[in-house]
């Protein structure tokens, strides 16, 4: 038996049907009916299960017209939006990535298999429900739905999931590592800590139960050796996570072969906190302490990963090993510093 809440009705009326079918058993509270009374919805009792009512049962007419409402239309074409970007972004190579939105509590729009994300056509969008099992939609839907899947059940609160393969963040899903904390405040109130779910097989269980256990606590996950995967509040907003990731991965790399060790404090990181908290984000630091905020050093973490003791520091001819071959660059800037003091010391 399925209880269909006001909050499942006020969702489905915004799709635009007209008709709603409650499957025998299945509930619909007076909020509900409420609710679908107001937006003139016809109410079919005892027929197929209901979108909103968790059904399996596929080609109904309500799911049809669900698929082709006014909601799904402007929803396939924003996903049609964001996979463009992410292809113009290189965050995607050949037919790699996947994006899917909730469209009610139980069924999602998702891209197709084997499809350029930078090429998407609102025609090429499937609607899928909740087992993952494909309804509408000429194109297969991606293998890789079933991690997305995780992520909608563990989290209430997201309603858009986009996965791809972006460069700098890539560095360290091959690597493993989650990137450091306290260097960027966009990265702290926007996405927060991005944690690593270990390797497991694209679209297997294995993997979709690492990210799920993840998903209400991180809004951007790294995948071991494959990619990131993000959640948003809309398609954008997923979107949104994946750009801020890579492009936070990206100035922590370069940043390495500058010399200092700047990072944000725990009082200030405190006060980063608070402001993300009021605007009703997730973090999984919540409630700690200054102190505890800053346990670990950024740079000390970053290098202690990559197997050395300090921070990178510039290159310095006269420092160079011995014991190891000089490459072209240095022995031309050794040979070059040489030449400058010999010939200031024949002025002198």
């Amino acid at each position: 038996m399925k209880v269909i809440s006001q909050s499942d009705a006020e969702v489905l009326v915004k799709t635009g049907v007209k008709e709603f079918n409650v499957a025998k058993g299945d509930v619909l509270t007076p909020g509900a009916r409420d609710v679908l009374r107001e937006f003139s919805v016809r109410v079919n009792y005892g027929g197929a299960a209901s979108p909103s009512a968790g059904g399996s049962a596929s080609n109904t007419a309500a799911d049809s017209q669900l698929f082709n409402s006014p909601l799904a239309e402007k929803l396939k074409k924003e996903i049609c939006d964001i996979g463009r970007r992410i292809w113009l972004r290189e965050y995607c190579d050949g037919n790699g990535g996947n994006i899917s939105v909730r469209l009610t509590p139980d069924r999602f729009l998702v891209t197709p298999t084997g499809v350029s994300k930078g090429f998407l056509t609102p025609e090429m969008i499937s609607l899928v429900d909740g087992t993952g099992k494909q309804l509408a939609g000429t194109w297969k839907r991606s293998s890789e739905f079933m991690t997305h899947l995780a992520i909608y059940k563990a989290t209430p609160d997201a309603v858009s999931v986009c996965h791809a393969h972006p460069c700098h963040a890539g560095a360290f899903a091959i690597k493993q590592l989650h990137p450091p904390a306290r260097l960027i405040p966009e990265l702290e109130v926007f996405v927060g800590e991005v944690p690593v779910a270990r390797y497991d097989t694209p679209g297997s269980a294995a993997t979709a139960e690492a990210v799920g256990k993840l998903a209400p606590t991180h809004q951007s996950i790294i995948m071991g050796l494959h990619g990131v995967i993000c959640w948003g509040k809309s398609v954008e907003d997923a979107y949104f996570k994946m750009e801020i990731t890579d492009a936070y991965c990206r100035t922590v790399i370069l940043a390495q072969a500058l010399p200092g060790q700047a990072a944000i404090s725990g009082e200030k990181m405190g006060e980063l906190l608070e402001l993300k908290k009021k605007m009703g984000l997730p973090d999984s630091r919540f409630g700690l302490k200054p102190a505890e905020l800053c346990e670990v050093d950024p740079w000390e973490e970053m290098c202690g990963s990559h197997g050395c003791s300090s921070p990178v520091t510039p290159w310095n001819p006269m420092t160079v090993d011995a014991n190891q071959p000089a490459t072209d660059a240095e022995t031309e800037a050794l040979v070059q510093q040489l030449t400058d003091a010999v010939l200031a010391k024949i002025k002198a």
